[in-house]
């Protein structure tokens, strides 16, 4: 029988890379299925606003539009506060409205349209209520059309 210790092993030398390469593949795989479950629960993320006008679609000059802020899920969000200004289209100034227990903020909006301009829009902007809320993202606009 021969002695095969590990002193004189020159072949160990040999494996050892691609030991480190498939360590390293299942490291990080089990990483990632370790991000997607925290990043799945609810307790530690930040549900994103959106805001939806009603209607989506209005011509120039005075007009009431309800604005309805939900959650990530489509559920209602209370106590946010709206803010209406001038995309393409152009207000006055800006306006803001506080949502009510069913997450709707009411506008009276009188947008114009410029010269020649035969559409525009109108953006809107949450300020979320104290919670787990964030409106980084861009809300859907109100399109003013001639």
């Amino acid at each position: 029988m021969t002695d095969r210790s590990i002193r004189r092993d020159e072949r160990a030398i040999e494996g050892l890379p691609i030991r480190l390469v498939i360590a390293l593949v299942v490291g990080v795989a089990c990483m990632g299925v370790m991000m997607n479950t925290i990043s799945g629960l609810g307790s530690l993320g930040v549900s994103e606003l959106d805001a939806r006008p009603q209607p989506d679609v209005v011509g120039p000059g005075q007009t009431d539009v309800n604005v309805t802020v939900v959650d990530a899920e489509g559920s209602p969000v209370a106590d946010a506060t709206v803010v209406a200004r001038s995309g393409s289209a152009r207000l006055g100034g800006v306006e803001t409205a506080e949502t009510d227990r069913n997450g709707t903020a009411t506008f009276s909006l009188s947008p114009t349209l410029g010269p020649n301009q035969m559409e525009g829009t109108v953006e809107f902007e949450v300020k979320p209520p104290s919670g787990n809320y964030a409106d980084r993202r861009a809300n859907a606009a109100l399109l003013v059309v001639r």
